[in-house]
């Protein structure tokens, strides 16, 4: 691939990028918002917008998709796998946090019928199942605690914290962390 194809390609992505940022917070602020205040907002033309995305419904299931794949990416960043189950579980939970406060708009429909997004949160249910066991088998959660209900009760947290805007994304990860664990865990490692 040549310096100007891989330069085209890079700049193309950058535009994508920036259409997908200004349409979250244009439609997290109003949700009919239009194709032209879209563009106006990521400082493009309508043009490019439609060049790039055929309808609106087509941005929103892009924007559905990038969310998804950043939802993918702050839980592996966390390494549930290989870091001890506490700090796993506060780190998953600071990461997605950040994802869902930024993405919030697009992380609502991300429940979209695009098998990608489906195989994606179907992977991340898998590792966080993992995680919940892990924390289980580690002494963090309690024994009589059916893993699958505590990963549920966990999932509504996220939502609501997400939804709360009451603080930033750590502080509503110890938040949250804290009121799972001293509802459902053994408090172990809570000071």
């Amino acid at each position: 691939m040549s310096e100007t194809t891989r330069a085209l390609r890079s700049d193309a992505e950058r535009t994508v990028r920036t259409i997908l940022e200004a349409a979250e917070r244009v439609l997290s602020k109003n949700p009919a918002a239009s194709m032209e205040q879209i563009a106006e907002a990521a400082g493009v033309a309508r043009t490019t917008v439609h060049r790039r995305f055929a309808s609106r419904d087509a941005l929103v299931d892009a924007m559905a998709g990038w969310a998804t794949k950043q939802f993918a990416a702050a839980v592996e960043a966390a390494h549930p796998e290989t870091t001890p189950p506490l700090v796993a579980l506060y780190q998953v939970t600071a990461n997605v946090l950040r994802v869902k406060i930024d993405w919030g708009f697009a992380m609502s429909r991300a429940l979209s019928s695009d098998p990608e997004v489906g195989r994606v949160h179907a992977e991340v249910e898998a590792r966080c199942d993992r995680l919940f066991r892990g924390a289980q088998a580690a002494g963090v959660l309690r024994a009589d605690v059916d893993p699958d209900w505590a990963r549920r009760v966990y999932y509504a947290l996220i939502h609501e914290a997400a939804q709360s805007h009451d603080g930033d994304a750590d502080t509503l990860a110890t938040r949250l962390v804290d009121t799972l664990l001293r509802g459902l865990g053994t408090g172990k490692g809570l000071a």
